[in-house]
This record gives C-alpha cells, sequence and structure tokens, in this order.
C-alpha cells in the first residue's frame, strides 16, 4: 500500500503536493515518514543523492523515487509492495505531472500549496491500493525476467553521513572564525577560494568511506 507520496521541486528541495492523508494511518507515524521524505528530497536537491532512482529502506517500508525534468516522485510503501507496481505509481505520476503547465512550478514559494495535483495523486493512489486488480498484475508480469536496476541503500546510513558532513563543515567555520592567521585579508580571500573546494574533499571521502563499507557489508 502507498502511505506518503511528494512531488517536488529539484533545485531547491521544496515539496510541492502530498496528495490525500490516509486516514487509517496514526498520524504521527504519517508525520515521521513524512519528515524522512522531506529530507530524502532536500538531499536529492544537494546532489547528496542519485537524480535518477533509488529505493531507500526504513522500519520494513521503503521509500521510492524517480526524477524527471526537475520534479522528484517520491512514494513510502511496505517493503512486501512489489517495487516494480511502486515505479509505475511514480511513472504514471510523472505523465499525469506533465500534463500540467509547466509555469506553476516555477512560481511556487510555499510547500505543498500545488492543491491541483492532491486530487490527481489521490486517484492515481486508488489504482495501486489492491496489488491483485488485473491492471496491476498485468504489470507485474510484463518483462517478469527483468530486474529493475536501482541502487538500494538503509535511511540509517543516508543520515549518518549527512550527519557527519554537517560536523565537519561546522569544525572548519569554527577554525576559520577563530583562528588569528585569517585576519589577514589576503589569507582571507585564499580562505573564501579553498574552503568550499576542501569541504567538497571531505564530502567525496565520506562518500568514498560509506561506499567501501557497503562493499565489505555486501561480500
Amino acid at each position: 500500500m502507498v502511505k506518503v507520496t511528494i512531488i517536488g521541486r529539484v533545485s531547491d528541495g521544496m515539496p510541492l503536493a502530498q496528495g490525500p492523508r490516509l486516514h487509517e494511518e496514526n498520524n504521527d507515524v504519517l508525520t515521521t515518514y513524512k519528515k524522512q521524505a522531506e529530507f530524502i528530497l532536500k538531499e536529492i536537491s544537494l546532489q547528496a543523492l542519485p537524480s535518477s532512482k533509488m529505493t531507500i529502506l526504513v522500519d520494513h517500508h521503503s521509500f521510492n523515487y524517480m526524477v524527471a525534468n526537475g520534479i522528484c516522485y517520491l512514494m513510502l510503501c511496505e517493503s512486501s509492495y512489489p517495487r516494480k507496481l511502486a515505479f509505475h505509481y511514480l511513472q504514471d505520476l510523472q505523465q499525469e505531472f506533465e500534463r500540467l503547465d509547466s509555469s506553476l512550478v516555477d512560481r511556487i514559494t510555499k510547500p505543498y500549496t500545488f492543491i491541483k495535483l492532491d486530487n490527481i495523486i489521490g486517484n492515481i493512489r486508488k489504482q495501486y491500493v489492491d496489488t491483485r486488480t488485473q491492471a496491476n498484475l498485468s504489470k507485474l508480469n510484463a518483462h517478469r525476467q527483468k530486474e529493475l536496476d536501482i541502487a538500494t541503500e538503509e535511511l540509517s546510513l543516508i543520515t549518518e553521513r549527512r550527519r557527519r558532513v554537517e560536523m565537519m563543515e561546522r569544525m572548519m567555520e569554527a577554525h576559520i572564525s577563530t583562528s588569528p592567521v585569517w585576519e589577514s585579508k589576503r589569507l582571507e580571500i585564499i580562505a573564501l577560494k579553498w574552503t568550499p573546494i576542501t569541504i567538497l574533499l571531505v564530502v567525496a571521502s565520506v562518500l568514498l568511506w560509506t561506499g567501501l563499507i557497503l562493499q565489505d557489508d555486501f561480500r
């Protein structure tokens, strides 16, 4: 079952719409999942996650997302829900979204104010509640032997990676602001030039370190 859906703008991580709320789900639980979805959207906008397709695992559930033409389509479902159906759902959202006036997207300045999308999301979601309908079974059986080549990662690893990056950024900012060396105007210019590059190198090192850990886990 599709529990959370968010359509967001990748350029700044702005969530545009989320669809009708599910009444049968606990509000606190849904709020937690919604915050996690917003975090994932923000990570995509920061280029910390692939800007294509990905599955992210958390608490017997999975976030699935795809990015197309600067828009992220993201959903949460139980881990047992067929991943092929999940991405069919996202593709249907994309098709309906791209029929709308694209200029409206750039005008939105507040989260979840693209109200026109809410009913569209709700109507498409209804089609994917029952995985055993003829339409959904046909989607599952089409190209049955073809596996989805989509990266998968635990949400906990992503949040830990972000925590490490932010910690390194704070440490570097604190060092620059307290060190008397940087009181020189010339050195201040050098710092402004090289600090972003250093931060990128630190981020790359953290990503490489995480990749090595993942490789060890799958051996």
